[in-house]
């Protein structure tokens, strides 16, 4: 079974630049250890093949080739540099995990790096033994050297077209709404109950602490089911999933049915809670479908920023938005719950409701969007389109319904052209008329 360490770990990983270039030292230094004790025969067909020169030249050229790759590798680090920093000034802070779990780029650094460790390791033995000079040398090595040499070539070429395609507001907006949807479909599976079946916390209710602070960026509530059950009590986490916890303050609310019954003891369950939770520095995406729509909506808010003012990003990333919204319209959400074998409720974890979606991609877009008919435009299609999808449930019908009334409010108030409007009131009309039908 997966654990909170081990879910932490996995994570840490994806983003870690450190961990394929670590393991390409190994591989050179293994690599090239092997070919110093392969000697070609002059009668093989690999004996026109490999490198053909003295063993000075093959020094020259490891030096050189040791020499251009670190000067590469630097180049090649101060461009990763400045468009980390493009994108966190123009598009949005929390977008800067997503580039560093880019995976080619990890790569391409590997490639550097095996490469200058591989050149590097090879001036130990090729041409000197015992600090004099020798006219023996792994001349398949050093063809190996070679080999790396155009492999970086071709990796800083593909580096380039790389970077400059990673970092356009396209290719940004796509990957994170892939890696969003990814978020809504792996996460726990929210279910609503009525509010007679999850009830709030009971007075005699005794709180369980929190064992740090920082944010939560996944919960498995059936880990605490077993503990659950053998206390004979029920569990409600306080926090959902992205939210904030305070060390020492409560993290979840446990009780039995009746208070005649004596409390349960919360320290008999913080193991099986440090296992359901994790808390860490950041959020993640990895059950949070919140913080990819908050990288969308940060990306539009800043081109809607005076100092940007760039309404068409917006619209752009309005459109992924709705991707996002039309995926939740129609996923189960709510509070999530596991029941012991005779359906009781053992552990309750809040979730974040359908309204509140539609709330996080509309309400901060249309404060800062509203005077732009545009934008305006496009989050009614955002609306209409969600409604579209949630078939007959009246409460997300509903919810939708009253954000496009605020958006027609809002820029009734903003927008001070009447022919402006007039196309976006009759836009409006005709949202609600679909919605009401």
């Amino acid at each position: 079974m997966t654990t909170t360490r081990t879910e932490a770990i996995r994570e840490y990983v994806k983003g870690a630049l450190w961990l394929l270039p670590l393991l390409a030292v190994g591989v050179a230094i293994a690599a090239g250890t092997v070919l110093t004790f392969v000697q070609v025969p002059e009668d093989s067909f690999l004996d026109v093949l490999v490198f053909q020169g003295t063993p000075d030249d093959a020094r020259t050229l490891l030096f050189g080739i040791a020499g251009s790759v670190i000067t590469v590798m630097a180049v090649m680090l101060g461009l990763t540099v400045v468009a980390l920093q493009l994108s966190s000034t123009q598009l949005s802070p929390r977008i800067l995990r997503n580039f560093l779990q880019d995976r080619p780029n990890q790569v391409v650094l590997a490639v550097f790096v095996l490469t200058f460790t591989y050149a590097t390791g090879g001036l130990f033995t090729v041409g000197i033994a015992q600090g004099e000079r020798i006219e023996d040398y792994p001349r398949l090595a050093v063809t190996g050297a070679l080999l790396l040499l155009f492999a970086s070539l071709f990796a800083l070429v593909y580096f380039v077209h790389h970077l400059a395609h990673s970092i356009q507001i396209d290719a940004v907006l796509k990957r994170i709404e892939a890696t969003t949807l990814k978020s809504i479909d792996a996460g726990f599976p929210g279910r609503s109950h009525p509010p007679a079946e999850i009830a709030e916390p009971p007075v005699w209710a005794v709180p369980i602490p929190a064992p740090s602070s920082g944010y939560v960026p996944t919960v498995h509530p059936e880990k605490m089911l077993d503990v659950a059950s053998a206390e004979d009590a029920v569990i409600r986490y306080i926090p959902r999933v992205g939210d904030h916890v305070v060390v020492g303050l409560p993290l979840a609310w446990m009780w039995r049915a009746s208070p005649e019954q004596p409390p349960p003891d919360p320290t008999r369950v913080r193991a099986s809670v440090d296992q359901a939770v994790r808390i860490g520095f950041e959020r993640t995406h990895e059950q949070d479908a919140s913080l990819g729509i908050r990288q969308l909506v940060d990306v539009a808010s800043k081109a809607l920023s005076p100092a940007i003012n760039d309404p068409y990003t917006a619209v752009q990333a309005i459109d992924r938005l709705t991707v996002v919204l039309t995926r939740l319209a129609v996923h189960p959400l709510g509070d999530a719950v596991a029941a012991d074998s005779t359906g009781a409720v053992r552990v309750i974890v809040p979730g974040v409701s359908f309204d509140e979606y539609v709330k996080l991609c509309c309400a901060q877009i249309r404060r800062f969007g509203c005077r732009e008919p545009a934008v305006v435009r496009r989050l009614l299609r955002m609306l209409d389109l969600a409604a579209a999808v949630c078939g007959a449930d009246p409460d997300r019908r509903a919810a939708v319904a009253f954000h496009v009334r605020l958006v027609l409010e809002d820029a009734e108030q903003a927008i001070v052209q009447p022919a402006d409007y007039d196309l976006i009131r009759s836009e409006g009309k005709a949202v609600l008329g679909r919605i009401a039908a």
